[in-house]
């Protein structure tokens, strides 16, 4: 019976030090998410995947407190930085042009939707949009396939950030943590 005790507090002790911190949920967070972005990036070699995988970890919070508001914000900040990349593609203009055009739109967007605090991140969704190998001429299917990968990327962040905040939730609450953290 002692040695159950013991065995059921050591297990609690270890729940509550593991789950009560964000540096282990925002570690979980970004292996099950890069896990997932690398087997896509390898099961799928004939697309740029590797947008996705930068997506991913961009997406993540590594703030507890506010996960998933920052997470969907730097969604919405994705989407935004990689449609005006899109948009910026068909310019008649040459690249440094357009990509100075786009981050000054993208900044302006995030300002209207009040997301300047992830505004870089909208800004560097346009970048992975717009730059292209210096050896190599980007086509606007390429652009499309870049803007799909950084949605993709944003969709798996979020994904994991909602699914692994409630079940952090969960564990809490199993735990008692919850009202100790409050």
């Amino acid at each position: 019976m002692n040695s159950t005790y013991y065995l059921h507090a050591m297990m609690n002790r270890f729940l509550r030090y593991s789950i009560g911190s964000d540096l282990v949920i925002y570690g979980v967070r970004c292996t099950i998410g890069f896990l997932v972005g690398y087997w896509l990036y390898l099961s799928f070699p004939q697309f740029e995947l590797y947008w996705t995988l930068i997506s991913i970890i961009l997406v993540i919070s590594p703030e507890e407190k506010d996960a998933r508001r920052l997470t969907l914000e730097r969604f919405k900040a994705n989407l935004i930085g990689s449609s005006v990349g899109l948009v910026c593609f068909l310019l008649p203009a040459p690249e440094v042009f357009r990509m100075v055009f786009g981050i000054i739109l993208s900044i302006v967007i995030c300002h209207f939707f009040h997301l300047m605090g992830v505004a870089r991140t909208a800004v560097v969704a346009l970048i992975i949009v717009l730059i292209h190998e210096q050896l190599t001429t980007l086509t606007y299917w390429a652009a499309v396939e870049r803007f799909l990968s950084v949605t993709l990327g944003c969709l798996i962040g979020l994904s994991v950030t909602t699914s692994t905040a409630y079940l952090t939730m969960r564990l809490r609450k199993g735990t008692a943590l919850e009202e100790q953290i409050k």
